[in-house]
This record gives C-alpha cells, structure tokens and sequence, in this order.
C-alpha cells in the first residue's frame, strides 16, 4: 500500500489538514498536502464532485499502512514471553483483592489468586467493568465499532483512505476483500455485535464516497467493544486506589497507538 489518505472536504478542513502535515514534517513525519487534481490521478474512483462534501485535498502520509490485528498481537506476546513475561490465556479476573487500607494486593481469577504490588488495568472496552471491581467509576463508556469486508476483487484501492466528511475508512486487502467501517453504535453496549441502522449508515458513507462501492458485495461483518471518553482523550495513569494504574478511554486508536502507550504506560 502506498499510506494513508485523509481526504478534506471543506476549505477549512484543507486549511487543518495543511497545519496537521506542517506539524508531522517537524517531528520527522513525512507528509504531503495534494490537492484535487493530484487526488484525481491517484484515485480516479473517488465522488469529486459530491453535492454537500466535494473533495477539496488530500494529506497523504507515504509510509503509513495497514497490520494485521492478531499478527501484531502474537508478535507482542513472544515478545514479552521472551522477556520474563507470564502470559495466562483463558484466564478470567473475576475480583480485586485489597487489604484494610484499600492498597491492592491482587486478583482473584478462575485459576485461583496471582498476587501484586502494581496492578495495571489496560482491558479496553472493559475498563469501566474491572475498575468497578476496585469500587471505582470511570468516565468511559463501553460501546460496539463494527467493521465489515466485501467479496474479494481485483487490486484498485492501494490506500488506506479516511472519509474526512464523517469517520468512514477503507482498504483492500492482500486477498482482494475491501475492509471498511465508520461511526460506532451509539448505544452502550458490550456486545461484540452491531444493529442495521449503522450498516446502512457505513455502505451510505461508503457509496457516498466510491460510488462503485455499490457493485459489491458485503460478505461479513463483526463489532469490536470500544472503550470511549467523554473527550476522545486517553487516560493514563495512576488511580485514586492504592496500587492501582489505568491506561485506557482510548476510543478509536487503541490499537494504533499500543507502542507508545505501552511505553509510556510502563
């Protein structure tokens, strides 16, 4: 794939998109402003002219990509394995243990109690659900992102483009499948399951964007638990319990960001 693709939609979003590439350029980023006519060459596919959201530009960022989810995980997991770390699958927590003064002193799970000094909460879209087993409420809400693919087809989005007018994205991957998806349903849920009102809005989004999305089909779907703040801003850091830490509230980019939260979160 040749990056990514933020297409802007507006003069004022070309104007933010402009500042966004000036600011990666000085951390060492590269970046590039293209406007519409490069845009055309690139991506003949793509709704120029759509009535409310024409595009206007587009900041491509060369070296960013896709990866695949449970490839990365498993790369992690030999990591730490060769590190030291002990790696429990299949393993629920089901309380947080404290003494009399509230300070944890660890975990109760189906395969009996695992002792600490530190605990680390970083369970996603179950943040708030573990949290309350140490009597805390965190301002996280828990809610469904569906992601679909479509029937595969021959190479034409080398991508990986974002809808600027709402949160649409898509990519084709290696077997050809288009993969796509764009608002979560906005209802809380834990549920790794979606309703129909947020299928139709994603193919509205999608067709709205690449009118030929309209000739293919849509082969499956999936929804993934999103931990969401009310700000769209992480959390990181230490709990008002004794010996207890939280990295979570990461909304859309948990898994993007993994490295540098994972860093900072240590």
């Amino acid at each position: 794939q040749r990056g990514v693709m933020m297409l802007a939609h507006s003069d004022g979003q070309r104007d933010a998109f402009a500042r966004r590439g000036n600011a990666m350029r000085m951390h060492g980023v590269d970046a590039e402003l293209l406007d519409r006519e490069d845009l055309q060459k690139m991506m003949p596919y793509l709704n120029y002219d759509h009535a409310r959201f024409p595009i206007k530009a587009g900041l491509l960022q060369k070296r960013g990509g896709t990866a695949r989810h449970d490839a990365v995980a498993w790369g992690y997991a030999r990591g730490a394995d060769s590190h030291g770390v002990d790696i429990i699958q299949h393993c629920e927590v089901t309380a947080i243990r404290r003494d009399e003064k509230g300070r944890v002193t660890g975990v109760e799970t189906s395969k009996g109690f695992i002792g600490c000094n530190k605990l680390a909460l970083a369970t996603a879209g179950h943040s708030s659900e573990t949290a309350r087993m140490a009597d805390l409420r965190l301002p996280i809400e828990t809610h469904v992102l569906q992601a679909f693919v479509s029937e595969g087809i021959k190479p034409v989005i080398d991508n990986v483009i974002t809808y600027g007018a709402g949160h649409f994205y898509i990519s084709q991957s290696d077997k050809g499948g288009l993969v796509f998806g764009a608002d979560i349903d906005y209802y809380s849920s834990y549920a790794q399951r979606g309703n129909l009102a947020t299928v139709e809005h994603t193919i509205e989004e999608g067709v709205s964007l690449i009118p030929g999305l309209s000739r293919v089909r849509v082969l499956r779907s999936w929804g993934g638990a999103m931990d969401m703040s009310m700000d769209g801003s992480p959390i990181i850091g230490k709990m008002p319990v004794e010996g207890l830490w939280l990295n979570g509230g990461w909304c859309y980019g948990g898994f993007k960001a993994t490295p540098a939260s994972g860093f900072c979160f240590a």
